[in-house]
């Protein structure tokens, strides 16, 4: 009889669950003090464009590199890195006093965020079995939603009984916690003494994977990496459907305060909803293909399917804002929806790394893929939110702005899943 391996595994998805939250909260932030911010310094949409542009172009110049220096550091070193210097980014917006001052803390902060997404795939390709990783993916990843629920409803509170100098403070801190359980729990499967032998085996269970005894992996060129259509395929799904991601979490409080009047702590509710609703999708994405996996499908097929089936989820968006004229409700679970489905879809395409691979490139691979996503975010910053809002404010018709934006965000998830499928048609595991 089988004994039946231990969890211990999941305890390390609950740190870099707990990890993901705190990196989304402290990017948050600044979207929920745009009001207090634009009246103390006298902002106007394009300066706060440039204030998220400078973030996301800091964002992807860190991605590039941060994947590749994780997989020379390993991911307990790179990680603990990774934390500390955007905690202490974080924390140090609230001694800035200019608009470039913010341009800068926001380049730091995005340079040093990047180390998360690339430590916390490498973590999960390293802890978990192929069948397991989408559902364990899905469940740090819900920290995206839960950062960015946390935020709305502490945020506001902090700033009327503190000020906003506060807000970044108190919620850059919590990055030092977290410090404190990583080296207290961490360590690779193979030199982690809390882990049972079945779970190890459980771990390297997958046949057509080399267990790789050290979490410290020899330099692999870029130029070798862009030789590989599905460094291609993960790398063209991050470009057209991050940037979706990144509209909602920066311009959903102003949509809500621009359509419907809400102002701070009056947004709350349906902000925390939308990444309520976001967050089960998340889960729910990585468990769909564990279950269909477990009923006899090939890994590849349950992944992509999943993933045609959240684009098309995605779709109901471009209708958001018709409908959000009969109630304010009926466009928050539209936009809810389409947020679920992005995590769903992300908890996915972040797993295909891991699925084509070898876990020693992984961290490589999610730091290229999620650059082009930054990159990608940056361009429909410069080119469609920054001109687009701003003009459309200007003629008091910024409405047609947010047509424009669902209209894109819905059709970005199914021209992501044709390129990719026509790049990618099988699984085909890359050996370097």
């Amino acid at each position: 009889m089988n004994q039946k391996p231990g969890n211990y595994r999941w305890v390390i998805c609950a740190l870099i669950f707990f990890a993901t939250t705190v990196n989304y909260i402290d990017r948050q932030v600044i979207s929920l003090l745009k009001s207090t911010l634009t009246k103390d310094f006298r902002w106007n949409d394009a300066d706060y464009a440039n204030i998220e542009i400078a973030f996301k172009i800091a964002y992807s110049i860190g991605l590039l590199y941060s994947g590749r220096l994780i997989d020379r550091l390993g991911t307990k070193m790179g990680y603990f890195f990774a934390t500390f210097l955007w905690s202490a980014s974080a924390i140090l917006h609230a001694a800035v006093n200019s608009t470039f001052g913010f341009i800068a803390v926001r380049s730091a902060l995005g340079i040093s965020e990047a180390g998360n997404f690339p430590a916390a795939i490498k973590t999960v390709a390293e802890w978990f079995p192929k069948k397991e990783r989408a559902l364990a993916t899905g469940i740090f990843n819900s920290g995206t939603c839960i950062g960015a629920i946390i935020a709305p409803l502490t945020v506001p509170f902090i700033v009327a009984t503190w000020g906003w100098r506060w807000a970044f403070v108190i919620t850059g801190s919590i990055g030092f916690i977290w410090l404190a359980l990583w080296l207290m729990f961490y360590e690779i499967p193979a030199r982690q003494k809390r882990l049972s032998k079945e779970e190890l085996d459980y771990i390297n269970s997958d046949k057509d994977e080399l267990v790789e005894a050290t979490d410290v992996n020899p330099k692999i060129p870029w130029a070798k990496l862009l030789r590989y259509r599905q460094t291609w395929a993960f790398s063209i799904g991050k470009f057209l459907t991050d940037p979706i991601w990144w509209f909602y979490l920066f311009w959903l409080p102003d949509f809500l305060e621009s359509e419907y009047g809400l102002k701070g702590e009056a947004i709350a509710i349906p902000v925390a909803l939308v990444y309520t609703i976001a967050g089960i999708g998340s889960i729910y994405g990585g468990y769909l293909p564990k279950s269909l996996i477990e009923r006899g499908w090939a890994v590849f097929k349950a992944r992509k399917t999943s993933m045609l089936i959240y684009a098309f989820a995605v779709v109901p968006i471009i209708f958001a804002q018709v409908l959000g004229q009969l109630n304010m409700w009926l466009a928050v679970m539209i936009i809810g929806l389409a947020a679920a489905a992005h995590q769903a879809w992300s908890a996915n395409i972040f797993t295909t790394v891991s699925d084509m691979f070898p876990k020693k490139a992984v961290g490589s691979v999610t730091g290229l893929g999620g650059m082009f996503g930054s990159v990608g975010s940056v361009f429909l910053s410069l080119f469609v939110q920054k001109n687009m809002f701003v003009h459309y404010r200007a003629i008091h018709h910024i409405e047609i702005a947010y047509y424009i934006m669902f209209a894109v965000c819905g059709g970005a998830y199914l021209l992501a899943w044709i390129i990719m499928h026509i790049l990618v048609p099988r699984m085909k595991p890359v050996d370097l």
